[in-house]
């Protein structure tokens, strides 16, 4: 995470400077990620994926609020590659198939 004021003037949000960071982090698979992490994000944040990358650009006006912009986006980033991970790792153990709520009784002639 990198951590930079824009230039005087720079600011595209709000007045005076702003503290901006990118968070970049790699993923099996990184779109799903992504769309997990978007009803989680606010107009101070900017993600986008890259192959198996996923990088947030954040700008907020304090320091304080980026710090914690960040570690709210790392800890759902956290969350979300977790929940994708375990969900491959049942469709593997159940061969791939997906189940359903229904019985399999497929015989409608009853």
């Amino acid at each position: 995470m990198t951590e930079r004021s824009a230039p005087s003037g720079g600011s595209t949000r709000g007045d005076g400077p702003t503290r901006t960071a990118t968070v970049r982090t790699t993923h099996a698979d990184a779109a799903l990620v992504a769309a997990a992490l978007a009803p989680d994000e606010t107009d101070s944040m900017a993600t986008r994926v890259d192959g198996d990358a996923i990088e947030c650009a954040i700008e907020r006006p304090t320091t304080g609020g980026l710090r914690a912009t960040a570690d709210d986006h790392v800890v759902n980033l956290r969350v979300a590659d977790r929940l994708v991970e375990r969900a491959r790792a049942h469709l593997a153990a159940d061969g791939g198939a997906r189940r359903s709520d229904t019985n399999g009784d497929t015989d409608t002639n009853t």
